[in-house]
């Protein structure tokens, strides 16, 4: 005999209600990133923790089905397989700006004196100034910035490995999560897998020059397999954490794991 429990599928009524509540969100400007997958089934997940209404019994539902739809990503995810790269003749030129404030807004960030804040589970939480970071063996990568919003633009990143960063300071590589704190009051946090992800970097150039304020002065982390969102600008601290630590736009209900 089958016991039945409540709230393990939704009603259709519940299903229509959350579908004309997501039609209406769609309409603010905070909702219009979900694009045409918030009215899918599917794209629902995205939408969770978002109060797009007022049955708490609802929002329970998509908490979980966020939660589940960030384990599928997860497990999905391949920490060998690269994004793809691009030649040179395909940068997007200007590449875009793109931010929760306007381009005036952004932060002005003193090169004399910063230092990068280390935290957590690490062995050697020395802060690290901009000149050793460029000490440190680089790369460069021509990819794809996926954003959530709809578009992409192609652009070419240098900087630090951050595996190899990760390995300096003596990184608990087992650890869940790292959390990034920056000078705009933005904070996301990433797994440990992506952290590890050989095309993830500690960015400190485009396109040969040194990384541009608007594009995330002194240091951003690019990682050309999540989407722009939680690619993180004007990193000031990071921390190696077992906690999760969620995110700007992650609290808000946009999902964690954020995988292009």
């Amino acid at each position: 005999m089958i016991k039945k429990t409540r709230l393990m599928i939704p009603s259709q009524r519940d299903i229509d209600s959350i579908l004309k509540d997501a039609r209406q969100a769609l309409d603010m400007p905070s909702r219009r990133l979900f694009g045409k997958r918030a009215l899918t089934l599917g794209g629902l997940s995205l939408l969770t923790g978002c109060n797009i209404t007022d049955e708490p019994s609802i929002n329970r539902m998509l908490e979980r089905v966020s939660r589940l739809n960030d384990g599928v990503q997860a497990w999905l995810f391949d920490p060998n397989k690269l994004a793809p790269t691009y030649p040179a003749s395909m940068i997007t030129r200007p590449f875009p700006f793109n931010a929760y404030y306007g381009e005036e807004d952004v932060p002005e960030i003193a090169q004399e004196g910063y230092l990068l804040k280390i935290g957590g589970l690490v062995t050697n939480k020395s802060p690290w100034t901009l000149d050793a970071l460029h000490q440190l063996p680089q790369n460069a990568q021509i990819t794809r910035h996926i954003c959530v919003e709809g578009w992409s633009a192609i652009g070419r990143w240098g900087g630090v490995p951050f595996s190899l960063f990760l390995k300096q300071i003596g990184a608990d590589l087992s650890a869940k999560y790292i959390n990034f704190q920056c000078g705009d009051d933005y904070h996301t946090s990433i797994d440990m897998p992506t952290a590890l992800h050989p095309q993830t970097q500690l960015t400190l150039t485009y396109d040969g020059q040194i990384l541009p304020p608007k594009y995330g002065f002194p240091m951003k982390l690019r990682m050309p397999t999540k989407l722009g969102y939680k690619n993180p600008k004007h990193i000031m601290s990071l921390e190696v954490t077992n906690k999760y630590p969620g995110g700007y736009w992650e609290d808000q209900g946009y999902n964690w794991f954020g995988g292009a």
